[in-house]
């Protein structure tokens, strides 16, 4: 499982003009789901997402979690996160999950992380125009496997 993860002053998605999710100060993040990921990938993932120290203490270092900040998450699906060019220029996305063990496992990320903080989200397998005011920035990539 994969995830791109900014701290964010503000982020929003849109799918089909209606705003689906939308958050304040949190994490945005896109979320790739992988063949032969488990529970345990997911779990693992929004442990580290969740407990990532990547908001900023009185004295400006970073030392503060989403949940430190009364912060929420806005998680949007990206099979893209899967996409291979290693041969040629045109993606390959069968490192990818299919998109209904995908859309399960997505949903179960979603109620997991709701058990924990606020959460927002995109529409799996829809078109998304996703808008945000990124803060400092801050970008961090995760991967379960790795």
């Amino acid at each position: 499982m994969r995830a791109v993860v900014q701290r964010v002053r503000s982020a929003k998605v849109v799918v089909d003009g209606a705003i689906t999710g939308e958050i304040a100060r949190g994490l945005l993040v896109y979320l790739g789901i992988g063949k032969g990921d488990t529970e345990a990938d997911r779990s693992w993932l929004l442990d580290k997402i969740v407990g990532l120290r990547i908001f900023e203490n009185d004295a400006g270092k970073m030392d503060k979690s989403v949940i430190d900040v009364s912060g929420a998450l806005l998680v949007v699906s990206q099979f893209t996160l899967y996409g291979d060019v290693t041969r040629g220029r045109r993606p390959s996305f069968d490192g990818a999950m299919m998109p209904a063990e995908a859309n399960a496992m997505y949903l179960s990320f979603l109620s997991a992380a709701r058990a924990v903080l606020p959460v927002q989200c995109g529409r799996f397998g829809a078109d998304m125009m996703v808008s945000s005011e990124n803060d400092g920035p801050v970008t961090m990539v995760l991967d379960s496997k790795s």
